[in-house]
Order: C-alpha cells, then structure tokens, then sequence
C-alpha cells in the first residue's frame, strides 16, 4: 500500500466476512469437535472446577435456549449480573439461539447504577449470582425491585439447573439473523449518561474472529479468560474468539494473581487477553519466579493506555508476543490493533492499524475534514463493527453516528503514513481507571446529591498502575465540617468501588472560564498538590 498522506485507512476487505451468528459460532465448533475441551471453570480450589468439551456446552447452550423460550420471547431483553462464571456463557450462546438480547451488568454495581440500567434498558428477566466480592446482589435488587415494573422473572444461578430442566420438549429455534442485537452493553458519552450500546450478532462474531487472526491465535490454542464477561472484551473477543478457533477457554471467576498464575501453568496457557494493570498484578507477583509460563506464547491488552513498560515487560521475560488493542464498546469493540510481528517500536507507542472491513478517518472535530497524517484530531470509524444505535436513545445516536455511518468515537488520535495509529487523550472527559471506564459526570451527581457539598469537579489523573486515577475537588457549603472521609464512604454506598475518586482536595473556588465553565485541565495542573487524603504534599 503506498504512504498515507492524509489521516483515512479504506476498509481492507481481503479477508472474508462471515454471516455467522453467535449461535453459530458454538454450533460450528461442536460440529468441528465435539470431544474438544472447551471450557475450564478456573476456581481457586483445584477440587472445584469444571469442564466442558464442546458437545457438553453446546448441549448445555441449547437446553438453556428451549428453558429462555419458555419464559420468553424472541427479541426480549433479559440482564446477566454475575462475575465470570461457566453458566454466564452459556446464557450469551443459550440467549444468542433464542434471539434473545443479553443486557450485560457489572457485579460491582451498587442500587443507583442497577436501577438505571434495568429500568432504560426495560429488561423483562434477570439471571444473578447472589453476591459476589463482598456486594449483596440479591440485597441491592431487591432495594430497587419495586422500581422495576417491567422485570418479571429473577433467575439466581444458583438455581441456574433447575431453570434450565425446565425447557420441556425440545421444538425449533427462532431463526437469528446476524443483524439481530445480541447485547445491549452500557456505556457513556461525553455527558456521562449510561447509554446501551446494541451489538449485532456480525459485529462481535467477526470482530473476534478478526482480533484473533492479528494476534496470533491459532485454532486449538488455549485461552485464558480474566476480562470480565459484562465487558465486550470478555463476552465478545474472549469467548467468541476462542470457540472461532476451537480453543479452549480457562475462565477466571476472580481475579486473584497468584490463581491466575497458576492457570497459566496448570493449563499451559498460549493466548493471555488481560488489561495492563492484571498484566502488571501478575508480572509483579512473588509466584511468577517459581511458575513454568514457557507455553505462553501471546498476551494482548488494551482498555486503557498501555504503557510501553508494560509491553517490555511481557517480551523481556517471557516467550510471549504482545498485541495492543484499541476501541470501544460502541465498535464492537475493536478498531485498532498491533501485530505481534510488529516492531518494538510501534508496539510500545501505537495502537495499530485498523482491522480488516474498519474504514477509519481522523478528522478536525470542528470542520469535520479530514486531518493530514499525524496531525491530532478525532477517531471516526465505519462498516460491520459500529453498533446499531443507543437503546431507545435515537437523540444520543445521532450524536454518535453520523448520517454517513460513522461512529465518531471521541478519542484524539494520530495516524502515521503507514496507517500506524497513535492515541493522544480524550476529547471527553473520560476517565480509564484499569479498563473501567469512569464517567465524571455520574460521579459529580452524586457527590453533588451530599447536602455538606456545594460544587464538585472530578477529573482524571494519570496513574503509572490504573492507566488513570479519578480527582475530586469539592466546594463545601457555608458551615459544613464534613471529612475527606466522610466523603469517600458516602460515595462507597452509591457507586462502585473503581469509581469512588482515589484523591481529594477542598477548594474554596473552582477556575472558571468568563461564561462560568469549570476549567478542568487547570484542575489536573493543581494535582501535584494533593494527596489521597486530601491534605496537601
């Protein structure tokens, strides 16, 4: 291809799409090989775990899809809230097979989050576990039950064979096209509104399937899965990506390093998808020296800047080959990625180029003109990846989706004459803390909602472990005494714990700009002032 000379990649489409649909995708792989290990319940107790090959999981996939049909219906939503368990895949393939839409919901979310998802996203049935690292599930639900009119049937996982007994006869499948939604993932915009993003069953099957040709996988090769599932990273490139390749998928229910450390021997792991700060818990672990990783041949990572250390790190001391990957929900959720055949250079400061059938543009986000190579300006991408829309939010897609069918992603970014693409920060607010995304505005709401607290500003800080930590800085009303402290615990109640602001500060007045704006980069200019405590250094 000859050198860029303006910031647009055109669609590379010599490799072959395909019309699968997630449920396909598992039938393909029970056809190809039934007796193939597929799935490894990757507890910390050795004694506790469970396997499938593809037959059994297959089976299990569609017994669940006959007991969803008997409670629901075709194209209703039903919510998963669980950590990564064996039974959450097979409710992604069972509810793929029944064209039902998956409303993917982190566990750590506490009652203001929950509500506001189920209630948007008007799900009719729930499947949970009942509590997961020390959050009450079934607790914080029923504190919100009476707000849901909508959801009929609550499913705890405990219960999880029990359910699935009660499918009956076996009749046939709804057919399933692969423009059916087959996840409604929450995310937010620049306005820090929770958004469902609607994923099309082509959209995360061929995004997978493309992410792992570029990272090197092979067919039989074996996965970990650590990424959680609610993320499309885990129930998308982690689960569709490994059963494309017939792997063998070792699911990690906690993340715990020294567990995680352990699976990577025990299974003689190839493929390691982690985020940069589960790649640097397990790199900096005691257990490491002791531990064979010979096998490991790939890890990939993104959700959040990746550091270069971070990439000399896994290649220094071990065998393995990195990838960085780049995108977001909206995009199925890839749009860049970097070979592990690539320079040391490129990757340690780049994202990559774009994958195959992604049409991706930089443009100047006040003209919309497309910029000259490695001049700063957004990210837009085009074609199978970007989502079908916001959940009844046709406001917000329009917003997000141009008339011309590009996404505009929000990211400042570069792109090199070779197509090479380098991320610069934001043009929202957005802050990645370890590959969660945190949104100030929520943040700000609910601080705001304490009646000590006048005005709050939350902004990201850079962090050399989470990629990014969150700041608050408060202004407290005339009188009020409250404590730093009081404050971390009344946020702790109210969201979940990897957005409750890691640094405070007090302020008496916030720099504004003449119309009264905030001005929030001169915040983060004030951080090296503050502490975790808020006290100043």
């Amino acid at each position: 291809m000859e050198k860029l000379t303006t910031s647009y990649w055109p669609a590379d489409t010599s490799e072959q799409m395909t019309q699968d649909t997630v449920g396909d995708v598992l039938w393909k792989a029970y056809q190809a090989a039934p007796k193939q290990l597929a799935l490894v319940e990757g507890t910390a107790t050795v004694a506790w775990r469970r396997t499938w090959t593809y037959e059994s999981l297959w089976n299990a996939a569609e017994q669940c899809a006959h007991a969803l049909l008997q409670h629901f219906q075709p194209r209703d939503r039903i919510a998963v809230w669980a950590n990564n368990i064996p039974e959450w895949v097979m409710l992604e393939f069972g509810a793929a097979l029944a064209n039902i839409t998956l409303v993917t919901v982190n566990p750590a979310y506490q009652a203001r989050e929950l509500q506001y998802v189920l209630q948007q996203s008007r799900v009719v049935g729930l499947f949970l576990v009942e509590e997961f690292h020390g959050n009450d599930l079934r607790n914080i639900l029923d504190s919100v039950r009476s707000t849901l009119p909508d959801l009929q049937t609550v499913v705890s996982f405990a219960d999880w064979q029990e359910f699935c007994a009660s499918s009956g006869p076996n009749g046939s499948l709804p057919p399933v096209q692969p423009d059916d939604i087959a996840q409604i993932q929450y995310t937010s915009g620049t306005t820090g509104v929770p958004k469902g993003a609607m994923l099309r069953h082509s959209g995360l099957v061929n995004n997978a399937r493309f992410v792992a040709t570029r990272g090197g996988a092979t067919d039989h090769n074996i996965w970990l899965s650590a990424i959680p599932l609610f993320h499309s990273s885990g129930s998308g490139l982690g689960v569709l990506g490994a059963v494309q390749t017939l792997g063998t998928q070792v699911l990690v229910p906690q993340f715990i390093p020294a567990t995680v450390l352990e699976l990577l021997e025990t299974y003689r792991v190839d493929v390691a998808p982690m985020v940069p700060t589960m790649i640097q818990a397990v790199w900096s672990h005691p257990d490491r020296a002791h531990r064979n990783l010979e096998s490991l041949r790939y890890v990939w990572s993104g959700g959040a800047q990746v550091p270069p250390e971070v990439v000399r790190l896994v290649e220094e001391t071990s065998n393995a080959r990195f990838s960085t990957v780049f995108g977001q929900t909206e995009a199925s959720p890839i749009i860049t990625q970097t070979s592990p055949d690539d320079s040391a250079e490129d990757k340690a400061s780049t994202v990559g180029r774009p994958l195959p059938h992604a049409e991706v543009k930089i443009v100047n986000p006040n003209t919309g003109a497309i910029v000259p190579v490695r001049e700063p300006g957004e990210l837009c991408v085009r074609g199978y990846l970007v989502m079908a829309g916001y959940f009844d939010r046709p406001d917000a897609t329009q917003t997000a989706i141009d008339r011309d069918g590009w996404l505009h992603t929000g990211d400042l970014c570069t792109m090199d004459s070779r197509g090479y693409v380098r991320v610069e920060g934001r043009i929202t607010d957005l802050i990645i803390r370890g590959g969660e995304n945190i949104y100030p505005k929520e943040v700000e709401d609910v601080l705001a909602t304490h009646s000590a607290i006048m005005e709050v500003a939350v902004v990201g800080i850079p962090d050399a472990y989470w990629g990014e930590q969150a700041a608050a800085f408060v202004q407290l009303a005339s009188g009020s005494t409250v404590t730093i402290e009081e404050l971390r615990a009344f946020a702790a109640t109210r969201l979940a714990h990897y957005k409750v602001p890691r640094y405070w500060q007090l302020t008496d007045q916030f720099p504004r700009t003449p119309l009264g704006k905030i001005q929030k980069f001169r915040l983060r200019e004030q951080f090296h002032n503050i502490t975790p405590d808020g006290s100043d250094v």
